[in-house]
């Protein structure tokens, strides 16, 4: 646990460092309040921790695992502005804050930050724009052709959240100098991993408690967004079975990885179970 506690400061120390060196200084200020206001940096720790399963470079795991950080931030700026959401890690949204002009021109900040961290790393850059690809897929799939069935609902997580989780794992085997079959196998692990985390986020949002969770509950069935108790007509008991299910889905395909049995594999297979138990 001090290892991996280890590699979470140095995240967060590497997100101000690169964020400090932005121009002008008024976009800084809001690149710095969009990314440094909290988040659990789920993404960029995967990163590290499959660079670290696999026996890898940390320091070009570090660098990648921030400019996946910052690519999941800039997507949450543009997420608050398409749901019309005001909160956002217990404080206004960027939006909210700034406006729809100067939140837009945030994320955009915050995505060339992000290329900028992945060097001269082709696999890096392609892995993270095809992720952007399903990325956009899923926010035009919410937006115009909405799931109807528990299929379609999986399909656009998979796109919208499980895109970045699986981003954010294939970097740390790339930073790894991993083969392709590894790259794809943690890739698979971290999707699943992504579903789950967006299955408990909808139960959350259906049952949680506003101040809890830093954001408003409720937003799903307000604004009629396609979460999985909306589409399926689940129970929320229901669906937190169907991310348990993801949960195992992804550590069977941790295993096909060949992952070593170390104490950062341990940190993966808990962070499977850990997206499912969540409470914010």
């Amino acid at each position: 646990m001090e290892r991996l506690d280890h590699h979470r400061d140095r995240i967060e120390e590497h997100l101000e460092t690169v964020l400090d060196e932005t121009e002008p200084a008024q976009l800084r200020e809001q690149m710095r309040e969009a990314t440094l206001s909290g988040g659990k940096r789920v993404r960029p720790t995967l990163t590290v921790l499959v660079c670290d399963a696999l026996d890898g470079d940390i320091e070009t795991a570090m660098e990648f695992a921030v400019g996946i950080e910052l690519v999941h931030n800039a997507s949450l700026v543009i997420d608050d502005i398409i749901d019309e959401s005001k909160l956002r890690r217990g404080g206004p949204s960027a939006w909210a804050a700034l406006g729809h002009g100067p939140a837009i021109v945030t994320s955009d900040g915050l995505l060339g930050e992000a290329f900028a961290a992945f060097g001269d790393s082709n696999r890096a850059i392609e892995t993270v724009s095809g992720a952007l690809v399903h990325l956009g897929e899923g926010e035009a799939t919410e937006l115009m052709a909405r799931p109807v069935s528990e299929e379609e609902y999986i399909s656009l997580a998979q796109r919208k959240t499980g895109a970045l989780f699986r981003a954010a794992a294939e970097l740390g085997a790339v930073a790894a100098a991993a083969d392709g079959e590894v790259v794809d196998a943690v890739g698979q692990y971290a999707e699943r991993v992504g579903v789950a985390f967006q299955i408990r986020d909808d139960v959350l949002d259906a049952t949680g408690d506003t101040e809890q969770l830093g954001k408003p509950t409720g937003h799903d069935a307000d604004t009629d967004r396609p979460s999985i108790v909306e589409v399926t007509g689940l129970s929320p008991a229901e669906a937190n079975e169907r991310a348990r299910a993801e949960s195992e889905a992804a550590l069977s395909a941790l295993a096909e990885a060949g992952v070593a049995d170390s104490q950062f594999s341990a940190y993966l297979s808990e962070l499977a179970t850990f997206v499912t138990e969540r409470e914010r």
